[in-house]
């Protein structure tokens, strides 16, 4: 015999649940919607970025490359490499075969005394190989001691100096650079810095004309 204390579920309690589940089944069926719409877009961009990667960017990595190549085999003197460099750089130059013959640009410019192309170019090419940009650094630092910008010299051969850290040739080679840059600003005690950071961190590091690091050293105190 059922207890009398028991009572049957009320109208408005069963209307209220109803709803709830109503909700419920609606709330779902938006998020269906909405990650059916996010999967869609997601799908778009993945598609995009596929026809983009293997129809451009593949294929114009590779004629770049070509194209850098014929003029590494025909360039017969630096005048007509430095225009035929230019042309590959300005083309391609979102390319890695871009950039190189950016850098090659800059290299036959130089050496033709062309410094302002020189750095144009150079500011073109970019590098994850930090010992290639370090160089191209101080190729630019060459190019701006040249046509006496010594401001911006310093920067590039900061630059460089920071990117070859510890390595022994790069690293002291752009302090060397700067040390030249201080002197010619007659500012001494930071030629003195370059010199004495080179013999504490680079030790082996030779300057090549006989003469030790400690005779820069002494001839920048001397000039304090």
């Amino acid at each position: 015999m059922a207890s009398s204390n028991q009572t049957p579920e009320q109208p408005d309690q069963l209307e209220n649940i109803n709803n709830r589940l109503t909700n419920l089944g609606r709330n779902i069926e938006t998020n269906k919607k909405a990650m059916g719409i996010a999967m869609g877009a997601i799908l778009v961009v993945a598609c995009l970025t596929f026809a983009w990667l293997y129809l451009y960017k593949i294929p114009t990595g590779k004629k770049a490359m070509e194209e850098y190549n014929k003029v590494e085999l025909s360039a017969t003197n630096d005048s007509t490499a430095a225009a035929q460099y230019k042309k590959v750089a300005d083309q391609y130059g979102s390319t890695s075969a871009g950039k190189l013959a950016a850098l090659s640009a800059a290299e036959t410019l130089y050496n033709s005394g062309k410094y302002e192309d020189a750095a144009k170019y150079l500011k073109k090419f970019s590098s994850n190989d930090k010992v290639l940009d370090a160089n191209a650094q101080i190729l630019l630092g060459d190019c701006y001691v040249n046509l006496k910008k010594y401001d911006d010299a310093l920067s590039a051969f900061k630059s460089a100096e920071k990117k070859g850290k510890g390595n022994p040739q790069i690293a002291p080679r752009a302090l060397l650079k700067m040390a030249v840059v201080y002197d010619e600003l007659k500012k001494y005690g930071d030629a003195m810095n370059c010199y004495e950071t080179i013999k504490k961190d680079y030790p082996e590091f030779s300057l090549g004309n006989g003469i030790s690091i400690d005779t820069y050293i002494e001839r920048e105190k001397a000039r304090l």
